[in-house]
């Protein structure tokens, strides 16, 4: 007979037991409180996935968490694919740094060496580098509204470098940080051009089959691919299919898939020499403006005490009905690797904090409700007055106990109704949002947009500028300021 707390394959004699050592128990400890907290989050609905834990010694923790397809039941494991969104760009820039170590590719080439097609008043001032480390001052497609209607749209890459990532510099190249994602689409052209293949073969052969990646691909959504996780977004309480997305747009910026198994994989080829060499690495986790290094981020990780601080290298990953986080600690051989198939309302990155706090001996927040899906849920029956009236009383009865308050949260909100087209509702969402948060240069840009989407050209300038104020490195204020300064200048005499 086996005891219950026995791992199984422990053997348990007659007339003795076998001890169990301070660090099993320990070990056992942690993984039972990684997993409590994940299923906290689960039943919060701040994480629909898998999780993957690991430390010196392994694997500490491998689970599934809900359901990889909610029409049919089926759960989530740790083999389930999910679609990886900007953890994407690691992988571009090992692939531009192989290129580097071979000589077929410069850090301080301009794009134009490589993609002789590209304008060359903008190209010959861009380099490999900044590209890589998002301080090109190209503006990032993602950034611009109108992307939402081209986003189910085929395009060959030639045609969607040409058309969306060829706009006029923001400010000039390496002066500031701006997160871009054509930037990280100029750069799988330039892998094209170089290689003579596509991307995606590129990834195949040179880290996927080398790496022993076999659960990890370009995604095709027209492609039958076994065990892939259906995408899916938490709103209004409730959750409803993702939006559809042409996966030829993220490209070489977000159009991955993978599972927490092959990602560990992924870790353990970054910290021998097969795929990129002692120097090379260096240069990729070199940090740049904004401690981004290449695909990578490497500022400070802070656990849930407030105080340690990791030296860690991570990043996260969102795209319609997806989001993911991936840190790494190299020197402790910690990987926590947390992949969502639910995209907005999923919390892959706190997730990741409180199980990497377990496993240094720190305590872990424990997740709140989020204030936002509350006042969602009054919205798709009620007003936007009642809506916030309820977020008043929440937040002075229960704000840090109960339910969660930022300024993302009403910000959510916000976009939902803009997106519904509910915009006198959005902006009074957003200005409360001002309210609770006046020193916040995003949630200022935020009820510009609305102001900018009811015709209010004057209110959305005004925010717009207070939004540069408080924030200078908001490129996207800077842009539309400019856009809506643009047809005046042109009166002027």
């Amino acid at each position: 007979m086996k005891l219950a707390w026995m791992d199984a394959g422990v053997a348990v004699g007659l007339g003795f037991l076998l001890a169990v050592s301070p660090a099993d128990a320990a070990s056992r400890k942690d993984k039972e409180a990684m997993e409590r907290l994940a299923a906290r989050y689960h039943a919060l609905n701040q994480f629909n996935g898998s999780l993957l834990v690991a430390d010196e010694t392994g694997i500490v923790l491998k689970k599934g968490y809900g359901q990889a397809n909610m029409e049919w039941g089926i759960p989530a494991g740790p083999d389930t694919k999910f679609r990886i969104g900007s953890i994407t760009k690691q992988f571009t820039a090992t692939l531009i740094l192989q290129l580097v170590g071979e000589g077929k590719v410069g850090l301080e080439d301009p794009v134009t060496k490589h993609l002789t097609d590209y304008r060359q008043d903008t190209g010959s001032r861009v380099t490999v580098t900044h590209l890589l480390n998002h301080t090109s001052g190209i503006p990032s497609y993602t950034s611009n509204p109108k992307f939402g209607d081209v986003a189910r749209d085929p395009f060959t890459v030639d045609a969607f470098v040409k058309e969306h990532c060829s706009g006029d510099l923001q400010f000039e190249p390496g002066t500031k940080y701006a997160y871009n994602n054509s930037g990280y689409f100029l750069l799988g052209a330039i892998i094209e051009k170089v290689t003579g293949k596509t991307y995606a073969q590129v990834l195949e052969e040179r880290i996927f089959k080398p790496a022993g990646m076999k659960n990890t691909g370009y995604d095709v959504s027209a492609t039958v691919l076994p065990k892939r996780a259906s995408g899916y977004d938490f709103k209004s309480g409730q959750y409803v299919n993702a939006d559809y997305l042409d996966m030829g747009l993220p490209y070489a910026a977000g159009s991955i898939y993978s599972t927490v198994e092959d990602l560990y994989l992924w870790d353990k080829a970054l910290r021998g020499t097969s795929l990129l060499s002692e120097e090379l690495k260096q240069k990729m986790t070199t940090p740049g403006l904004d401690q981004y290094g290449f695909g990578v981020s490497l500022e400070p990780f802070r656990l849930d005490d407030g105080k340690t601080k990791l030296a860690a290298v991570y990043h996260g990953g969102g795209i319609n009905g997806f989001s993911a986080f991936f840190v790494r600690v190299p020197e402790k051989k910690q990987v926590v690797v947390a992949l969502s198939n639910v995209g907005r309302g999923a919390s892959p990155r706190p997730l990741s904090a409180g199980v990497l706090s377990i496993l240094n001996g720190v305590t872990p927040k424990q997740p709140l409700k989020s204030i936002a899906d509350e006042v969602s849920r009054i919205l798709a029956t009620g007003t936007a007055q009642q809506a916030l009236a309820t977020y008043q009383q929440l937040k002075g009865s229960k704000a840090g106990a109960e339910y969660f308050f930022s300024a993302g949260e009403l910000n959510r909100v916000g976009y939902d109704l803009l997106r519904t087209g509910r915009v006198p509702e959005a902006i009074e969402v957003f200005k409360a949002n001002v309210e609770q948060f006046p020193e916040d240069g995003n949630v200022h840009d935020s009820l510009g947009e609305a102001y900018l989407a009811q015709g209010n050209k004057a209110l959305a300038k005004a925010s717009y500028r207070r939004s540069l104020e408080l924030d200078p490195s908001n490129t996207n204020a800077e842009k539309v300021l400019k856009e809506m300064d643009a047809p005046e200048a042109k009166k002027a005499p």
